[in-house]
């Protein structure tokens, strides 16, 4: 373990993790936990979880799921068959459901359509259904009408930018998902500097781990000074 793992509160792991004991909780994303724990008091048994790229959505998803018993599925690879499929398991994710409108005609007409059957059967109380986006889903782009208002009438859970807290910790865990040991000055450095969210947070450690193969050298706070300067000097804003 290091200083780092001992001074923020975080399990690390050495590999990619999408289980509870990995999510890490704080005021930023509190309300959506508590949302997905109370899974069986959902208006109609349905919910939408939105929020920016890489900001948990999958991973508290996930989180749902083994908690839940769930199955999950991408939007855009919906049809008939694979509603009914999903709808008799009894609990569902649907994956980036605001994507639908990237799809060709014929395959987003079929996915639109399996997604309405599925907004259906939850309110009938056949399943519970859970779908993901980057923004509310009154956002949403839909060809079918129906749908469109219907699911602009979703409850809503939203994951919030992370915290000072959550940011360092999630940093620390990138790193460990690396195997790249790094010091709590290098987590404080990138933190105080870097854009608040997740998405930045991964294009600084994925960064700092070529710039650390790439010169043959530990991650030190020098390094990451160097790599958020190279960032900078190529205009990688995020």
């Amino acid at each position: 373990m290091t200083a780092a793992s001992r001074q923020l509160p975080l399990a690390l792991e050495h590999r990619p993790a999408l289980g509870r004991s990995a999510f890490l909780v704080s005021p930023s994303n509190a309300a959506a936990v508590a949302a997905m724990d109370g899974w069986r008091d959902w208006p109609d048994r349905r919910m939408a979880l939105v929020g920016p790229a890489r900001s948990g959505k999958t991973h508290l998803a996930h989180v749902w799921m083994q908690e839940a018993g769930a199955e999950c599925v991408a939007a855009a690879t919906l049809d008939d068959a694979t509603a009914a499929r999903l709808a008799a398991h009894g609990r569902v994710v649907v994956e980036d459901a605001d994507r639908l409108d990237s799809l060709e005609p014929g395959l987003r007409r079929d996915a639109e359509r399996a997604l309405f059957h599925l907004w259906n059967l939850a309110a009938s109380g056949v399943c519970w259904l859970l779908v993901t986006g980057r923004e509310a889903p009154g956002r949403w782009s839909f060809a079918t009408p129906d749908l469109s208002s219907r699911l602009s009438a979703l409850p809503v859970v939203r994951l919030a930018p992370p915290d000072d807290t959550l940011l360092s910790s999630v940093l620390v865990k990138l790193f460990a998902d690396r195997q790249l040991q790094v010091g709590p000055d290098v987590i404080q450095y990138l933190a105080r500097r870097i854009e608040r969210s997740f998405a930045a947070a991964g294009h600084a450690v994925e960064a700092l781990d070529r710039l650390s193969l790439a010169r043959k050298r530990p991650v030190t706070r020098v390094l990451a000074a160097d790599a958020l300067a190279q960032a900078a000097a190529a205009g990688e804003t995020e």
